[in-house]
Parts: C-alpha cells; structure tokens; sequence
C-alpha cells in the first residue's frame, strides 16, 4: 500500500484543515505554523524562503506596497482605480462625510421597557438605543476585562476568523496568535475579530444575553432537544476590533435582528433601513462586481449614522442594512436571534442570501429547519386562540402566511436539489395544509373581527389552562374548529346589502326592543362581568336572522360567520342571548339554565361539512409518503402540544383606551419544553463549524444522507 506523501518539517501527510505555504527554491510545502507565517502575513511574501532554504539563498522577499486605496497593495497608483472598502484612504474619506443623525431613526430607551410585550405591541421596526444596561438582563464582564482576558477564558488554541480589514479578506489564525499581534508596538495592519462565537467555552458563564433576545428567539423557544440537526449557536459573540476596522454594508445573516453592547472603545454605525427600494438596491450593489468601490451608502435616499460609545447597548431589527467602522480600539459583546415579529423580512433576507450565493460559513446554521420547527409550533398557537376565541396579533397571521409561502417554495425545491432540513418527524404537506386551514379560517372572519375592533368589544377572554377547561370544552371547541368551511363572498354591488350590513342592522333593531341605545362611541362599553370571563362570552358571538325569499340563518362566532344555513327561525330570546354574549354581557331566558342554553348554541353550529371529511381522506394517499414520520411521531419530542396545553397564559390586561380592542395578551414564545435540560446538547458548534456537519451515521434519514452526498458531489469536496 503506498504511504501518503509527507510534508513540512514536521514531516506529516497533508491536512486539508491547516494551512500550507511553498518554498519557491525547495518546492516543499511547509505548514504556517511550524514556520511561523501566520496566514494573513502570506499575503506580503512575494517569494518564499523556507528555513532550510533561507541559509542558502537568503530571506523571504516582501511584495512593494505601491498604494494606500486598493485591496491589492501592489497594483500601482495611476490614479486610473476607484478606492475600495476598508483600505487606509477610504477610512479617512468615510469620516469626512456627513450623514444625517441616527438620532432621526433611533428609539432611546431604558433597559426596563425593553420587553417583549413591549415590542409585541409597537413593533420591532427601528434601531434602540440603551444608555445605561440595567434592566436589560444582560450580563458582561467589566468594563476592564481585556484582550488577554478573552484569550484566558476562551484558550489560545481556539481558531478565529480575522478580517484583514485593508484587504476585506478573512483568514483563520489561534486566537493567541491574535492577542500577541493586537498587543504589539507595531501594527501594520487593521486586524477584525466579529465571528468569534464563544457559547462553548469558559467565557460563555460572564455573559448573560438581553431578556428580549432570550425570550423571543426562535432557537430558545422553538428548538427540539432531540432534532437530528445540530443546534445553532448564534447568541454570544466577542467583538475585538482595532481602530479604523470596517465592516461593510451587509444585513445579518437570515435577517436575524442583532443586539451589540460596547464594553470599551467606541463603534460607529452606519444604517440603512430595510424598506423595498433599498433592499433591491442592496442585492443589485451586493452582486456588482464593483461592490468594493461603490459606497451603498450614496446609493440610497438616507443612511443614518449612529456613534455607540462605551456602555451603550444597540438594538437592531430585522433585515437593516448597516456597515460598521471601529472608531478606536473596542471590544464589543453581541448576538443575533431570529423571532415572530418579522417573520416575512426575515424569509425575505434568507432567501435573498440564496440568490446571492452566500457561502453557507456567512449564513444562519439550519435556517430552514428552525422554520419548520416555528411552523410546527405555530399551528398550536393558532389552534389555541382560536380555541379561547382570540384572534392572533396581525403581525403573527401575516408572519403565517409568509412562512407557508416559503415552505411550500422550499418543498417544491427539493426536488431538484436534494439536501433536505425538513426535520424528521415533521410531516411538511400536513403541517402547511392544517397551517393554510387556520390562516383560512381567520380571514373567513376578517371583517368580522374590524366591526368588533370599531365597538370596542374585547375579543379576548382570560385564558384557562386545559385541565380547568375539561377535555370536553376542549374537543367542542376542536369540532368547531374543525368544521369551517368557505363561504360565497357575496359581490359587493351598493344595491345588496352585506351579511354585515344586516347583522349590523338587526343589532339596533334588538337594542332598540331592550330600550338601549346602539353602541356608542363615549358610552364605557367595555363592560366586564364579575372580572372573570363567563363561557357565554368567550363565544364572543351571535345569532342573527333575517328572511328574504327564504329564511338565511347567519352564525357569527368571534366576528365571524360560521354557518350560514337555511332554517326555521329561532326565537327572538336566542337572538337577543346572542347579542349580548358578544357584548359580554350574560343573558339566558328566565325559565333556562344559562349554561345549558349556551351548550345547545353551540352544538346547533354542528355540523361538519362534507368537503372537510373529503380532503381528510386525501391524507390516506400520503400514508405512504410519511410512514417513517409517522413512525417517529410516537417517539422523541412530543415538544410543542403537551406543552401548550399545560400552560396557563395569564388574563388580558387592559388595553390602552383609543385601541378599544384586545388581543389575546398572552406571550407568543410558547413556554419552554418541558424536558428542557441544560447541556442535554453536544457543546455547542459555532456557525462556521456547524454548516456541512450532519448527525452522527445512522442518526440522519436515509433521504438526508443521501441529500448530502449529492450536494458533495456537485461542489467541491469540503471537510469539516
């Protein structure tokens, strides 16, 4: 058998992992390491002398620097060439311009009302600000902790990423190897460290991430301890950059948002916000092969710039476009998380980054997987409110809505190319079907819904836990779940009058009858009975009748027409009940139980239609198609249902009063799997190193393996 080739003075066979020079006399390749080149100092070698060599023929010779504006240093200045990002000319020219304040764009908080409700109500639309950290729940070391001290607590052996900031290239070196430069007299170039992911190490115990970033991301909420898929490590990263470093534009990776927190030094910020024009112009400029020498800045309308000093904490959200220059040598703690408030932006990044052909290094590890696992977990929020009768917030019903778009894209996808996150146990046609049925439901109902925002009714009673509610409640409210059907839109020509317009009607005929005055605007209607929310109003609904050529039955349930049937008419007292259930007010007929006069309500709605029972028999031709999910289905993580149902979301608090109308002011993040154990993971493997690893052999699907191997035979071959 032949022995493998061996190199270097070490004389080992060839690593594809450790970097390698030549001797330009010899022709023997040596690795960096064992002749002391670091990768980035390559770069400045014009010929290469080994060790052995250099005795002989002298030292190395060094390239002539023959410029100061292009990524390459030799290319002489005629004047001809555009100065390019991060060169030594292009900082000195980025700090002379002006650009209007972040302070136009910036929201200046306090650390203690940056939560979640928060942003669940106002959105995470613009860039925070928080002076002070207390409050935010995070966690850092001093204000004094070193350089050094990364190198102590993380281990100098550990290999980083470094940006050569005046060539914007990235090279690999030991972190020791990094300290030593930074703490050096001289330092001929601008060194970057900002991928140094440290979950996995010592240091990962000073640091406690912001609340908002643990509470809303999608990886902490929505990750199964038992995915096949190796768990992302975004959350923690160690910034150290030396003055004049520069990062240009970019978005953060599958448009995570991203919080930053100097601990010393100072960073400026330069940010663009994410709106249509500017993001088309971001992929035109990103994909140009001029992109080094085109400042994306001037291309669009407004770029703000915003200094973060020491102890400032930034908040950026979803998909802004931002450059950063380091204005003095600073060290800065961050992290970025994915989460349900802009969930379309963030599909849009991703697959923007796909178009663009970001290497995998410089994207967010399983971003198609944890979208898989959010989807599956939505559809029990879904199914939740709609079981409490609440409506979902309208930033989560369009979230929905983006999310199956892009499932379905991705499933279509795959057949062509085979390199599937579809999590195993997940079985995608059925969770975007059921998922395409809630989103259906809820719009079948929209108009419903705005009449019942316009009255001030709140639509949101105090959530029971499913054990108070009984497993009957529970399977009612299935059934109606259950049996929705579409409804024929009736064409909205002035002369016919809406389903809406005649229930509209009707109520003020009713009110009329009981003596009361329609709904007014100054009348306090937000009436509560006894503080707690009887069942008869979380039906939030009404019966309505009206007879044209023959008696049209109109159900509403939430705002929504639930069944609209021809029937006999029913009594004025069950229209009147209705009315005033959905005024949440109780009203039963003297001579009836109140509950068992609401029982027979809803059981009247009862009937699942057919074309539900028919597209439940389509299932039984996927059978085939799912038999290894639904194998696993008993097995592994029941995570999210169990654990929806034994949370008891808290009572809706009151609204501002010019909203009028509440949502279910549950928190959205489900609550943590209930066999969540700390370290149940392997150590965490930071994004660089977990892209192109796969589960151990016989872990992964056979349709995964195979996914894999078909993707490594189109690229080039590439070892972890």
């Amino acid at each position: 058998m032949a022995t493998a080739q061996l190199y270097c003075v070490c004389r080992q066979p060839y690593d594809v992992s450790r970097f390698m020079i030549e001797c330009d006399i010899c022709k023997d390749w040596f690795h960096g390491s064992c002749v002391e080149v670091e990768e980035h100092h390559a770069v400045d070698i014009d010929v290469y002398h080994c060790p052995n060599c250099d005795v002989h023929h002298g030292p190395s010779l060094m390239k002539k620097r023959r410029n100061w504006h292009r990524h390459d240093y030799t290319e002489p200045d005629d004047g001809s060439k555009p100065v390019q990002a991060g060169t030594s000319v292009f900082v000195r020219e980025l700090q002379a311009r002006t650009f209007p304040s972040g302070d136009e764009i910036l929201q200046q908080m306090h650390g203690s009302q940056v939560t979640q409700r928060y942003l669940e109500r106002h959105g995470f639309r613009y860039p925070i600000a928080v002076h002070k950290m207390e409050g935010l729940g995070l966690r850092l070391p001093p204000p004094d902790f070193s350089v050094k001290d990364v190198e102590r607590y993380v281990g100098g052996d550990k290999v980083i990423d470094v940006i050569d900031v005046a060539r914007q290239a990235d090279s690999k070196m030991k972190l020791s190897a990094f300290v030593k430069y930074y703490y050096s007299p001289q330092r001929p170039k601008v060194l970057n460290v900002i991928s140094l992911e440290f979950s996995d190490t010592r240091m990962s115990e000073l640091v406690v991430v912001p609340d908002i970033a643990q509470k809303m991301s999608w990886v902490e909420n929505y990750w199964p301890d038992d995915s096949y898929f190796p768990k992302p490590f975004v959350q923690k990263y160690c910034l150290m950059g030396m003055k004049d470093s520069y990062t240009d534009f970019h978005i953060d990776f599958g448009g995570t948002s991203v919080w930053y927190h100097v601990l010393w030094g100072e960073k400026i910020f330069y940010l663009i916000k994410p709106t249509s024009a500017n993001l088309a112009l971001y992929e035109e400029w990103s994909s140009s092969p001029s992109q080094s020498e085109v400042f994306f800045g001037e291309k669009v309308d407004k770029c703000y710039k915003c200094v973060v000093r020491q102890g400032t904490t930034l908040l950026i959200p979803t998909g802004w476009i931002h450059a950063v220059l380091t204005s003095q040598d600073c060290m800065a703690f961050g992290g970025n998380f994915l989460h349900n408030l802009n969930i379309g932006m963030q599909l849009r990044c991703y697959e923007m980054e796909r178009r663009l052909k970001t290497p995998d290094l410089f994207k967010f590890p399983y971003f198609e997987a944890i979208c898989w696992y959010v989807a599956k977990n939505l559809l029990e929020t879904l199914k939740e409110s709609r079981e409490d009768n609440c409506l979902p917030p309208e930033y989560l019903i369009k979230g929905v809505k983006a999310l199956i778009t892009a499932l379905r894209n991705w499933l279509k996808r795959e057949v062509t190319e085979p390199a599937s996150e579809v999590p195993d146990h997940i079985r995608p046609n059925h969770l975007i079907k059921m998922l395409t049925k809630e989103i259906q439901y809820l719009e079948n109902g929209n108009c419903g819904s705005k009449l019942m925002k316009s009255q001030g009714i709140s639509a949101c009673p105090s959530t029971r836990s499913a054990h108070e509610r009984g497993s009957h409640a529970r399977r009612t409210a299935r059934r109606l779940r259950d049996q929705h059907h579409h409804h024929h839109h009736h064409s909205h020509s002035p002369k016919a009058p809406s389903n809406l317009d005649i229930f509209e009607q009707h109520t003020q005929e009713v009110l009329k009858r009981l003596k009361m005055g329609p709904y007014e605007e100054d009348a306090s209607f937000n009436l509560k009975v006894n503080g707690k929310f009887n069942k008869v109003s979380t039906a939030s609904a009404a019966v309505a009748e009206r007879s044209l050529d023959n008696d049209l039955r109109l159900v509403l349930c939430n705002g929504r027409i639930i069944s609209e049937s021809a029937t006999s008419p029913s009594t004025e007292e069950d229209a009147i009940q209705g009315m005033l259930s959905m005024a949440g007010l109780l009203y039963s007929h003297p001579s009836e139980d109140p509950s068992s006069s609401q029982e027979s309500w809803w059981s009247r709605t009862n009937h699942p239609s057919p074309d539900y029972r028919e597209r439940h028999t389509t299932l039984k031709h996927r059978i085939q198609e799912h038999k290894n999910f639904m194998d696993s289905q008993g097995s592994g993580s029941n995570s999210s249902s169990e654990a929806w149902s034994n949370h008891t979301h808290s009572p809706a608090h009151g609204e501002s009063p010019t909203l009028g109308f509440q949502y279910c002011e549950t928190s959205l993040s489900p609550p943590l799997h209930p066999s969540k154990r700390p370290a149940s993971n392997p150590p965490p493997i930071s994004n660089q190193a977990t892209k192109g690893k796969r589960p151990k052999k016989g872990m992964a699907t056979a349709k995964q393996r195979l996914g894999k191997i078909l993707k490594l035979s189109r690229h080039k071959p590439f070892f972890v």
